[in-house]
């Protein structure tokens, strides 16, 4: 090949353009690569500084890696940390003077949980009951949702997959004591595993999901997922009862469910101890782009901040995050901390990248960070 066609044809090659996108770029999967950007989870080190892990789905990917990145000056600029294979749909949480990613060995691989000890860089190995691997038979499904402390015990929401097809999960949580070792299987306790019935919600209820471990303003322990209902944008959540010793799930579909803004889509739903509010960022669905074309699910251009008293009822508190094209612009699967007067959050973002975008809204080219400022004083529908 000539020297002058080789630079005709990198001359024609299209430059990766991050000028237009929101926040801070952590990591871009270009869509070409048939890789696409998942689960993203953001902790804090004792350090200070910030970790951001995420996973890669879509034809080109194994379905089993997760990445961790992080950032010294709080959230500016990212590095890469650690990659590891056997690591997916995983929660990054701090516990002791360690930090954990527990999540799946795969797409609904095994339940697994690693430790580092120093800060992110390397990583222990889930080989067998004793080094994180917590439950070895079935298939399993999760996302970075929270990993809180009540009463003496660690807990986190897990689902469990029957197939064949999408949606056949059984939601159950699982919890351990805080001083014990929490690479050993015997450590966990989990609650019996609940299935669905697709009769609920008027015979549309289509699966549960993605649930995120809460104490209520009562003290009650539940378990609030995601509802897939394919055809409302009057969104639901689901709320199952845990007994406080985590042994038992129960679900009354008369009482249970919950309108939800954004409720379709993943969320993180966190207690704030200032406001003695509840608070999420949802893909609440404005007017404007609700489409009979579209399902609730799918529509994720929109990411919204939004608080509770009590879990029943939820308040908007304005935009965070809009595109005007719903097809290939979404911010979704956000997890996210408090910090101060603010909030510091991980986004998965399809978004314009010069090298022709997001093959759709769904399949994220970004992971991106973004700091909500003073997110107390909005107060915004």
């Amino acid at each position: 090949m000539s020297t002058l066609l080789v630079s005709v044809l990198l001359a024609a090659a299209p430059e990766p353009d991050f000028s237009k996108v929101p926040g801070v770029v952590v990591a871009h999967s270009p869509a070409s690569s048939k890789q696409y950007c998942g689960s993203p989870s953001i902790a804090v080190l004792p350090s200070g500084e910030y970790l951001i892990s995420h996973d890669l789905f879509g034809p080109g990917s194994t379905r089993d890696r997760t990445h961790v990145y992080s950032s010294a000056d709080r959230g500016k600029t990212w590095l890469k940390r650690a990659e590891m294979k056997g690591q997916w749909w995983s929660t990054l949480f701090v516990h002791g003077n360690a930090v954990y990613l527990m999540g799946t060995s795969k797409e609904y691989g095994t339940c697994v949980i690693r430790r580092s000890s120093d800060g992110g860089k390397t990583w222990t190995e889930p080989k067998d009951p004793r080094t994180g691997l917590l439950l070895g038979e079935g298939m399993y499904h999760c996302a970075p949702v929270p990993v809180m402390i009540h009463n003496g015990r660690i807990w986190r929401a897990m689902e469990e997959y029957t197939g064949p097809k999408w949606g056949a999960f059984k939601a159950f949580v699982m919890s351990a004591p805080v001083g014990a070792d929490l690479l050993n299987a015997a450590s966990w306790t989990s609650t019996n595993h609940l299935e669905k019935d697709p009769a609920w919600l008027d015979g549309k209820f289509g699966a549960w999901l993605e649930g995120n471990f809460v104490v209520t303003p009562d003290g009650k322990l539940v378990d609030i997922l995601r509802v897939q209902h394919p055809s409302s944008y009057d969104e639901y959540c689901a709320e199952v009862n845990i007994s406080a010793d985590g042994k038992t799930a129960l679900f009354d579909p008369a009482t249970g469910f919950r309108h939800f803004p954004g409720g379709a889509k993943k969320f993180t739903i966190r207690f704030d101890p200032v406001t003695k509010k509840y608070w999420t960022l949802v893909n609440a669905v404005p007017e404007k782009f609700r489409s009979a074309e579209r399902a609730p699910a799918s529509t994720r251009n929109t990411l919204s901040l939004a608080s509770s008293d009590d879990l029943k009822t939820w308040k908007l508190h304005g935009i965070v995050l809009q595109h005007e094209d719903p097809k290939a612009h979404g911010f979704q699967y956000v997890d996210w901390l408090f910090e101060g007067d603010d909030i510091i959050a991980a986004v998965r973002t399809a978004y314009d990248d010069g090298l022709g975008g997001a093959h759709n809204a769904h399949d994220a080219n970004f992971i991106t960070f973004e700091r909500i400022a003073k997110f107390r004083t909005k107060n915004g529908e």
